[in-house]
């Protein structure tokens, strides 16, 4: 039961996905970065706007340059979000490549091992043992479809002439003449017993 408890799992996860989750993150956290930055030059703008009014020239510049300076950050950032979305979908692109490649390999293996299984020799044996049987076939079916010569023909009907002597037993017929006509006789009349007791 130790076994069982003790026995470790084995992940699922890859290195490849560990590294395209790290990528994300930090794709994230960039977006993240982007959107607070946005909204600090969007106030650094209004209080630009509020500096030249109050007469504050000096100030307002010197903020504007920091602004200028932020938005080349954010250009940047841009820059790396699309690295880190392009080094994802290149990861995703190869792991989906790497599953064709062990794909193919499987296939060659199991080809490699039928091929081992039936040679060529092999091949070319049953191939021409097939075309023997269909040419035996072929002329079993020219024979029955009535392609025979003359003497098939008488032949084969002496043969049938012979199985069917053997198969009926006919008593022989007489050599003699029969008679035309049997005579016609009399019909003989029988005397009753009392006749021939009176006559005696």
């Amino acid at each position: 039961m130790g076994n069982l408890f003790g026995r470790k799992r084995r992940s699922r996860v890859t290195e490849q996905d560990k590294a395209v989750l790290q990528l994300k993150q930090q794709r994230d956290k960039l977006k993240q970065y982007q959107k607070r930055i946005s909204l600090h030059l969007e106030r650094e703008r209004t209080v630009a706007l509020q500096l030249l009014k109050d007469g504050k020239k000096e100030k307002a510049k010197l903020l504007l340059k920091k602004k200028r300076y932020q938005e080349q950050l954010l250009e940047k950032t841009d820059n790396q979000i699309s690295n880190l979305e392009r080094m994802v979908q290149d990861i995703e692109f190869t792991q989906i490549e790497m599953k064709v490649i062990e794909g193919l390999k499987i296939g060659n293996e199991c080809l490699n091992k039928m091929h081992q299984v039936m040679s060529v020799e092999e091949v070319e044996r049953i191939i021409d043992e097939t075309q023997d049987a269909i040419e035996y076939q072929r002329q079993i079916d020219e024979m029955l479809a009535g392609s025979f010569t003359e003497e098939d023909e008488d032949a084969i009907l002496a043969e049938l002439d012979a199985i069917t002597q053997e198969q009926i037993d006919l008593p022989e017929v007489p050599s003699e003449p029969l008679p035309e006509k049997i005579p016609e006789t009399s019909p003989i009349r029988v005397k009753p017993k009392t006749e021939l007791v009176a006559a005696s």
